[in-house]
């Protein structure tokens, strides 16, 4: 199932245990962002896992984006 926006994105119960993948391939949206926080560029991260593409990376980056804007968690403050 995939957002209509989101064609880049796939889930199946089969790969990854279900998680957003990228292209129904065993790479993660969550993979994607963990490098990009941490400071890889897309042509690092093209050249770390050859099967991506600019676009895969840009669309992951958007759907995170996406489910941020779209669902809202509220935060307990902590105790003092």
């Amino acid at each position: 199932m995939t957002h209509p926006q989101f064609d880049r994105i796939t889930f199946d119960p089969n790969i990854m245990a279900g998680k957003a993948c990228i292209r129904g391939i065993r790479i993660t949206v969550a993979l994607i962002l963990n490098l990009v926080a941490g400071g890889m560029t897309p042509e690092q991260i093209i050249e770390d896992y050859p099967p991506l593409e600019i676009e895969d990376i840009q669309q992951a980056l958007q759907y995170a984006s996406w489910l941020a804007d779209e669902h809202v968690i509220e935060l307990k403050k902590a105790a003092a």
